[in-house]
This record gives C-alpha cells, sequence and structure tokens, in this order.
C-alpha cells in the first residue's frame, strides 16, 4: 500500500515521527526565541477548598524553568521534601507556563518564595494534593519566528495544513522532541538501556553522551566523563545546569560500580520519565508505519483497538473495542464524530498485540527492537517498570487559529492532556528538530 501522508526528512525521524499529515510545504521557521514565543495554560480544575487541608493550591507562573529543577527549588525555598510538591504535568522549559501545583506545608510558609522568573498566585488550602494527570489540557499561545519562506505565501500554507487538520480531526499524535530531548535526544536511549538490563549503559548515557545541539561547554564536559573512568577528579568542572547528572555522578564516586543506586537518586518520575520515552518511540516507530502503510487515522481498519471517549472527553481506556468485520460500520461512525479514537500499543508487560493490519506493524517493531513484555518488568528499580497502555493516534485540537505578526505568526489552540504542541507546531513549520 502507498502511502499519502508526507515523508519527514529532518531528525526528528530518528526518534520515530517519520512522516507529517499535510502534503504542503511548511513555513520553516524557529520556536522558542524567547520564552515568551511559547505561552502555555493548564486546563484543570483544582482541588475542592477546605480551611483545615494540609495542602496548600497555588497558581504558579515560571519563565524558562524546566519542571523538575522548578519542582526542586521550589521545595528548597519551602524547606520540604520534593515529592511534597505535586504537579499535574511537565511543561517545556523554554517557555512561560502556568499550571496549579501542591505544597504539602502550612499556608503562611508560601511566603518565603521569592524566586526569580517565578510567580505564586491565589493560594488556597485542601485536603487533597495535586498528582500527575490531574489536567484536562493545555492552552497555547506560540509564535513562530525567523521563517524561511517570503512573509507573503505564509497566509496560504497556514489555511492549507488547518484545513488538512480540521478535515482529518487532527495531527498525528506523536511523542514530540521534548519527550526525547530536543538538544540531546538521549532520553529513550536512557531507558532502552534500562529495560535491557544495562544500567551502568543507562547511566553513562544520561551523564556523558554528548549534545547534538547547544552548550559548547557543557558538551565538553561530558565527552570528559565519557572518556574518563575516574570521575572524582570532574566533579568540580560540572557546571549546576547538570544538576542531576552531578547526583549521580556523586553517587558513582562514593559507591563504585553501583549503577542502580545511581539511578534511584534520581526523582522517582524522572526515573519513569526513560522508560516511558523508550515506549514512545516505540509508539512513533508503531505511528509511522500505520502511516507509512497509507492507513486512516481517522478511521479504523479490522483488528483496530478503538477506545471510546466519556463525556468529559476523556479516553476510556479501561473499555478498548475491537474493531472487526461486525461492527467497523459502527466504529467508523464513531471515530468519524469524536466519540473514539483509533489507538496504538504503548508497549509495556502486560501489553496485548491486537490482529489485523495495525498489529502485524506493532508487531514488526517490536521483533526488530529484540525485546519482549517481561523486558518491561525492572525489579531493582521499580519506577522504571511498565505495564503499558494505549494511545491515541489522533489528537484532536479545539480553537485552532492563526495570527500573521511581525517577522512571523502566531498560533493559539487547545490540546488534551498529554499530547504535544510541537507535534501540530511541526505540520506548519516542518523544521529542522532544533528549530522546536
Amino acid at each position: 500500500m502507498t502511502s499519502f501522508y508526507k515523508e519527514c526528512r529532518t531528525a526528528e525521524a530518528d526518534v520515530g515521527m517519520s512522516f507529517y499529515i499535510s502534503d504542503v510545504n511548511g513555513t520553516g521557521g524557529r520556536l522558542k526565541k524567547e520564552p515568551e514565543d511559547f505561552i502555555v495554560k493548564e486546563i484543570s480544575d483544582g482541588p475542592e477548598p477546605a480551611a483545615n487541608g494540609r495542602f496548600v493550591i497555588a497558581e504558579v507562573t515560571s519563565r524558562n524553568w524546566e519542571t523538575n529543577r522548578l519542582v526542586r527549588l521550589l521545595s528548597r525555598s519551602l524547606g520540604i521534601s520534593r515529592e511534597k510538591v505535586g504537579f499535574a504535568g511537565t511543561k517545556d522549559k523554554r517557555a512561560v507556563t502556568t499550571q496549579l501545583m501542591s505544597f504539602e506545608c502550612p499556608l503562611d510558609m508560601m511566603e518565603r518564595i521569592a524566586l526569580k522568573d517565578i510567580e505564586i498566585k491565589d493560594p488556597y488550602t485542601a485536603k487533597k494534593g495535586i498528582q500527575i494527570g490531574d489536567l484536562k489540557g493545555n492552552s497555547f499561545a506560540i509564535k513562530v519566528k525567523e521563517c524561511d519562506v517570503p512573509e507573503s505565501d505564509i497566509p496560504d500554507i497556514l489555511e492549507a495544513v488547518s484545513s488538512r487538520v480540521k478535515d482529518a480531526g487532527g495531527f498525528p499524535n506523536y511523542f514530540g522532541v521534548q519527550r526525547f530531548g530536543v538538544a540531546r535526544p538521549i532520553t529513550h536511549k536512557v531507558g532502552e538501556s534500562i529495560i535491557r538490563g544495562d544500567l551502568e549503559g543507562a547511566v553513562r548515557c544520561y551523564v556523558s553522551d554528548p549534545a547534538t545541539f547547544g552548550d559548547e561547554d557543557v558538551a565538553a564536559v561530558r565527552r570528559s566523563l565519557s572518556e574518563e573512568d575516574d570521575w572524582s577528579s570532574l566533579l568540580k568542572e560540572m557546571p549546576d545546569s547538570l544538576s542531576f547528572e552531578k547526583i549521580m555522578v556523586e553517587h558513582v564516586v562514593s559507591n563504585p560500580g553501583d549503577w542502580k543506586g545511581a539511578i534511584g537518586k534520581l526523582p522517582k518520575n524522572l526515573q519513569m520519565m526513560f522508560v516511558h520515552a523508550y515506549q514512545s518511540y516505540l509508539f512513533n516507530k508503531m505511528l509511522s508505519g500505520r502511516m507509512g502503510m497509507g492507513l486512516p487515522l481517522n478511521g479504523p481498519v479490522i483488528g483496530d483497538v478503538v477506545i471510546p471517549l466519556d463525556a468529559n472527553k476523556i479516553p476510556l481506556h479501561e473499555n478498548p473495542v475491537i474493531t472487526t468485520k461486525n461492527n467497523i460500520d459502527l466504529a467508523a461512525r464513531q471515530v468519524r464524530s469524536g466519540r473514539a479514537f483509533v489507538t496504538i500499543s504503548l508497549f509495556g508487560s502486560e501489553s496485548k498485540i491486537p490482529e489485523g493490519e495495525m498489529g502485524e506493524i506493532e508487531r514488526s517493531v517490536i521483533e526488530k527492537e529484540g525485546i519482549t513484555s517481561n523486558d518491561f518488568i525492572v525489579p531493582d528499580l521499580p519506577y522504571c517498570s511498565s505495564k503499558g497502555s494505549r494511545r491515541e493516534v489522533l489528537c484532536p485540537v479545539s480553537g485552532l487559529s492563526h495570527e500573521i505578526i511581525e517577522g512571523g505568526y502566531e498560533m493559539s489552540f487547545s490540546l488534551p492532556k498529554g499530547n504535544y504542541a510541537t507535534c501540530l507546531l511541526r505540520e506548519y513549520m516542518k523544521s529542522e528538530m532544533d528549530r522546536y
């Protein structure tokens, strides 16, 4: 079968993102030239206020802060452990982000926070904190600058791509480059090493694999770490920006050969992120395999696993429906109406590969990787274990609009939780990976 999707010829293909749904050439351009070019605001309902609640809920707006490092700084400012700071989802670093966070501390302690580029608003107490996933979605206002095409060509490109996305009911639901690292796309490689049992390789990859793009001084430190087994002499050369890497190096210096312990020193959500990134890479490969076969994203084929949505448009992953020749017409109507979505495996220890064309694609990716479901059980690092799940092949978008601005254009839209704004923007831009 011949694909009718446009092939991606940038480095995004290296993390499995091999196609675009729109067949027009892009505008090119750059995202996040300034943090204010990428504005994200969570769509969520906070926990109910409670006068005697042990959690403080507050709206946190941060500029140019990676979520894990933001949490670490806030916990230090409050004098509490980082596990007592809750948030619903990780956000882009080079951005201005607004999200609800929870803090297990007295309300008056919030006055201690006086940090550059961080604003705390409307704190209140509640009986329940905020956990990963406690959001509905995110709204975005994103500027694209330094376009590669004449300004006069931009409106037609934007209209053509928007028309294609609206006709399809969304865009390919890839995991975006941020999942793997834009400057240093290695997070999935660390996860792969973990599930293959190569914990030394995982630590060395995270600590010393140099960046493809970015700060040359930092890259030089990483190269030194890759070439030197005695890391103790290099600790003082590690900049503050490599805080998590330094934690691992310090542990290995003090506990030679304890690679498991080095990974275990990292925040739990970061440990989880490694294996999740590898699952994301596999998903991207599977989705590209579907598109390469020319199979639809906005309609099922026999064997597809379709997930319905609830009244709040949240996927009901506990109620999957296998598409057969007897129900395919009904399933197709549900998908076309936006009441259900075709899904692909996020492969893990409890994953079941379906039958049909998509099952063959999923099985082929897994076999080429040379892995099994049991590999995703990591007894020594339980936060790195993953049962697996399923993910929608198409991401719906609401409120999609654009505006021509000086030096480029601005896109505004909202996405459900767990989806990547850059995967929509790449349809318009079709730029090199480091431009996102």
